[in-house]
C-alpha cells in the first residue's frame, strides 16, 4: 500500500485506527469454543480458535479501521498451528478487505543477511504491507527491509512501555536523547514513503520532540485504551496535515467482552473511537 492510498482510507473511512490482534486463546468465550470443536478436527482446534476469533473481530471491525496488526508473538506462541493461524488471518484480510493495511508486529532486526531473510519472508511468503524493526544494530539491520516497493518499516521509536525510559531517553555528550538519534539517523535509510515509527500514546507532549524530527513521517501509535494514552494528546501533538496518525488498539476492542457477544461489543469499540477520530480530523481534512 502507497502512501497516498493509506491517506485516501483515512479520508474515505473518517479513521486512523488499527486494531491489534493479539489473539490469546485464554481470553476466548466458550462460546467459540463449541463451534470450533464442530467444526474443525482435534489436531485442528487451536489453529481454528485463533483464525475464527480473528475472522469474527475483522469482520465486525472493518467499517471502522485503516489497518490490522497481528501480533507475532500471539501465533508463535502456539507452534505451527498458530503460524498457520497467522497465514490464515493474512490471507482472509487480503482476499476480503484489500484496502487495510495489514502490519505484522514481529519486531525483527539483525545482520544484513538474516534481515534479508526476515524481509524475504513477510514481504514475499506471507504479503504483509508493513513490518515493524528493531533499529538496535544499526542501518545494515533495516535496509534490507526497504528493498520492497510500496512495503513499509515501522521502526521502534519512543515505545509506551515503562522500560522505555531505561534507554530511550538515556543522552550523549550533546545532550541528544537515543529516540531522537534513532529518528534524526534512519531518515538516510529511508523516507516517508516507505517508514514509520512506533511512538507509544503515553509519551504524551513527546509527540512534539518526535515531530521536530520526523514532521511528515506517519506513526503508529500504540497505548491508547488499555495502557492510558489520550486519543486527543496524539492528535494535539502528533497530527500531521495528513493525519500522520495510525493508532492502535488491540486488548480495549477485541477483548472487550468475554461473552459470546464479543465480536458485537468489539465493533462497538472500534465505532467509538472512530466516531472520535473523525472529530479530530474535521480540522484537517
Amino acid at each position: 500500500m502507497t502512501r497516498q492510498e493509506l491517506i485516501q482510507q483515512i479520508r474515505e473511512k473518517q479513521s486512523f485506527l488499527c486494531v491489534g490482534l493479539d489473539t490469546d486463546i485464554d481470553k476466548m468465550p466458550q462460546s467459540l469454543m463449541k463451534r470450533v470443536k464442530k467444526e474443525y478436527e482435534e489436531e485442528e482446534l487451536t489453529f481454528g480458535m485463533l483464525l475464527e476469533f480473528n475472522i469474527s473481530i475483522i469482520d465486525a471491525t472493518a467499517p471502522y479501521c485503516v489497518a490490522y496488526k497481528p501480533n507475532l508473538a500471539f501465533y508463535e506462541a502456539y507452534g505451527m498451528e498458530g503460524i498457520a493461524a497467522f497465514e490464515g488471518t493474512v490471507e482472509y484480510l487480503q482476499e476480503n478487505y484489500p484496502h487495510h493495511l495489514i502490519i505484522a508486529d514481529a519486531k525483527r532486526g539483525d545482520i544484513g543477511n538474516t534481515s534479508k531473510m526476515y524481509a524475504k519472508t513477510f514481504f514475499e511468503q506471507y504479503g504483509v504491507d508493513a513490518l515493524t524493526i528493531a533499529p538496535y544494530m544499526g542501518e545494515d539491520s533495516v535496509t534490507p527491509f526497504l528493498g520492497y516497493k510500496d512495503k513499509w518499516v515501522v521502526l521502534l521509536a519512543l515505545t509506551s512501555n515503562k522500560g522505555s525510559h531505561d534507554f530511550q531517553l538515556t543522552e550523549d555528550k550533546t545532550g541528544e536523547r537515543l529516540f531522537e538519534k534513532v529518528l534524526r539517523q534512519s531518515q538516510q535509510w529511508g523516507n516517508d514513503e516507505n517508514m514509520m515509527y512506533v511512538v507509544g500514546a503515553t509519551q504524551g507532549q513527546m509527540f512534539q520532540d518526535v515531530r521536530r524530527l520526523a514532521p511528515t513521517h506517519f506513526l503508529l501509535v500504540p497505548g491508547v485504551g488499555a495502557q492510558g494514552g489520550s486519543l486527543h494528546e496524539v492528535c494535539q501533538y502528533g497530527m500531521t496535515k495528513d493525519c500522520g496518525l495510525l493508532v492502535n488498539s488491540s486488548r480495549g476492542i477485541i477483548y472487550a467482552s468475554s461473552d459470546d457477544n464479543f465480536a458485537e461489543v468489539a465493533a462497538e469499540k472500534a465505532r467509538e473511537l472512530q466516531q472520535q477520530m473523525a472529530q479530530e480530523l474535521q480540522a484537517i481534512l
